[in-house]
């Protein structure tokens, strides 16, 4: 595949994406340039390095300010300070080449992530529950004689 067709991809599923979808993309993404950049720490090539922990630093800060504070209160306070933490814990990681550093950010960045999707799931199994309790409250209101049509014969 080109990387044209590639790109013109990644787009359309982030344009496709809801903005749950999206959020664990910024921390897969994240995730996975930690890696990248652990890898290149290893292999001593610090400019490659330093361009993964920058994309971790930006996506870092996509997450900080998109941040709802009236919606969210104190637990988005609470991120925002930890993302900036973080931030700062990732340029002294690059600065003073610490592996170690970037395995502790890309654990901590994984359970975020990890949380994040069993919130999703739970939010979701309840809308789910919610259309089914709503689906059955209207068949039972149905009038006397109904029948649904039956769409497969």
């Amino acid at each position: 595949m080109s990387a044209a067709y590639l790109n013109q991809y990644f787009e359309h599923q982030v344009n496709a994406a809801s903005p749950e979808q999206l959020l664990i993309m910024l921390y897969n993404g994240a995730i996975r340039f930690i890696g990248e950049a652990e890898e290149f720490m290893v292999k001593g090539k610090i400019a490659e390095r330093g361009m993964k922990i920058s994309r971790v630093i930006d996506i870092l800060s996509e997450l900080s300010a998109t941040l709802d504070h009236e919606v969210g209160g104190e637990i988005a306070a609470n991120l925002d300070r930890l993302y900036d933490y973080r931030i700062r814990e990732l340029m002294k990681a690059n600065l003073h080449d610490d592996l170690e550093k970037l395995g502790m950010i890309k654990k901590m960045l994984t359970g975020l992530r990890d949380t994040w999707l069993d919130a999703i799931d739970k939010v979701h199994a309840e809308m789910a529950a919610e259309a089914s309790e709503g689906i059955a409250k209207k068949s039972e209101a149905a009038p006397v004689g109904y029948r649904p049509l039956a769409v497969a014969l």
